[in-house]
């Protein structure tokens, strides 16, 4: 099997490693075409595949094709490959927002899967929410899903909308992570800790959390009433964020976030 990624960033790093380290490929299997000089020199020192500059010919060889840039990049990037695309080529997209109907409209092409992959997949811990044309064979779907099983957790829906909602949830997610365990950093160090302690701290108690969550089967709500005590420090904190209307904000990110996804959908 031979893929192509388009876009050396982050994500299509994040694949080209991954299939290689799962043996899906190997390395004379792999194109990655990356228009930025010095990311080329990068990737071509991490030695993953062969690099690209500029599309060309070698692109009609591929039999998977990954579109691993940003949704800004579409108007020109598109172009630019069509005239090498096949129209019986798959593809698979994880540009935010960005719509099956625009992509099989500005290839030409029928055989579109989209997903909505996150951070986490650089170590093989991500989540990948993806979805597909009709066109797309079964075993397509499930070649592309033990690829993307290769970055972590996959969830396959029928409903595309799914994908903007996804990118809001689990795509933006590890971000409002990091926001709230920065916050809680910064309370430690105010409170006297030093740096590296408040950063253990913090990490821990959320590996911590998430590890007992997965362990035992007790839902959000049931764990909270465990920690938090009548009366108990944990109540205290708790009362104020719902003051505060903690909840209330965090949805209202989400929203923004969803919102947004579907605002790209139009560009």
């Amino acid at each position: 099997m031979k893929i192509l990624v388009i876009g050396g960033g982050n994500m299509g790093q994040t694949y080209a490693k991954s299939f290689l380290h799962a043996h899906i490929v190997n390395k004379e299997q792999l194109i990655i075409l990356e228009k930025s000089e010095e990311k080329a020199v990068l990737l071509n020192q991490l030695n993953i595949g062969s690099v690209q500059g500029a599309p060309g010919p070698y692109i009609k060889d591929a039999d998977l094709i990954i579109l691993a840039v940003k949704p800004q990049d579409l108007s020109t990037l598109l172009p630019s490959i069509r005239q090498y695309i096949d129209s019986q080529q798959l593809v698979l997209s994880i540009m935010a927002g960005i719509t099956i109907d625009s992509i099989q409209e500005q290839l030409g092409i029928l055989k579109v899967i989209r997903a909505m992959p996150n951070l986490p997949a650089q170590i093989g811990i991500g989540m990948t929410v993806f979805t597909s044309s009709k066109e797309v064979t079964r075993i397509e779907l499930v070649t592309v899903q033990n690829l993307l099983n290769a970055t972590g957790k996959t969830i396959y829906v029928e409903a595309e909308q799914a994908i903007d909602a996804s990118t809001a949830i689990s795509g933006s997610g590890p971000a409002y992570v990091f926001y709230f365990m920065q916050s809680m950093i910064n309370a430690a160090l105010e409170r006297g800790f030093n740096q590296s302690q408040a950063e253990l701290l913090t990490y821990q108690t959320f590996q911590g959390a998430v590890d007992l969550f997965k362990k035992y089967e007790f839902s959000c709500e049931d764990w909270i009433k465990k920690v938090a005590s009548r009366g108990g420090t944990t109540e205290a904190a708790l009362k104020s964020f719902s003051a505060n209307d903690v909840t209330g904000n965090i949805q209202e990110g989400i929203s923004a976030a969803h919102i947004r996804a579907q605002e790209l959908s139009k560009l």
